[in-house]
């Protein structure tokens, strides 16, 4: 890391979700904001800000009911209104002192929790 480099050393490189359908799954994290990377039947990886790797995963018989990891986006309204247009029906949004977040469940049938930026004024 360069020494003029104020951005943290480390970060989040994979966060998984298991789902019973793959390419519904994906449609609805690119709809969301993810770039594509690969995409197969089974396996999907999309890519988040800051290089993050939304690995989504074929599991017929998961137990997981809500997403291991949450989203942050910098326009939290625009997002909830572009997710429901595109008829993914998110649930109303929550204000709270810390950041405002809303959940919507995605076509493989997990519950995924949008929250609004809450990141400082340093690079990250």
């Amino acid at each position: 890391m360069a020494s003029d480099d104020q951005r943290p050393a480390i970060w989040v490189g994979h966060v998984a979700i298991h789902s019973d359908d793959v390419a519904a799954s994906c449609r609805f994290m690119r709809d969301a904001g993810m770039r594509p990377v690969f995409e197969e039947a089974d396996f999907a990886l999309l890519e988040l800000r800051g290089g993050t790797h939304l690995a989504v995963t074929s599991d017929r018989d998961s137990a997981l009911l809500r997403g291991d990891f949450d989203l942050m986006v910098e326009d939290l309204d625009a997002t909830h209104a572009r997710l429901a247009e595109l008829g993914y029906a998110p649930g109303e949004i929550e204000r709270g002192d810390i950041h405002d977040s809303f959940e919507v469940r995605e076509p493989g049938g997990k519950l995924i929790l949008f929250n609004s930026s809450h990141v400082g004024d340093k690079p990250v």
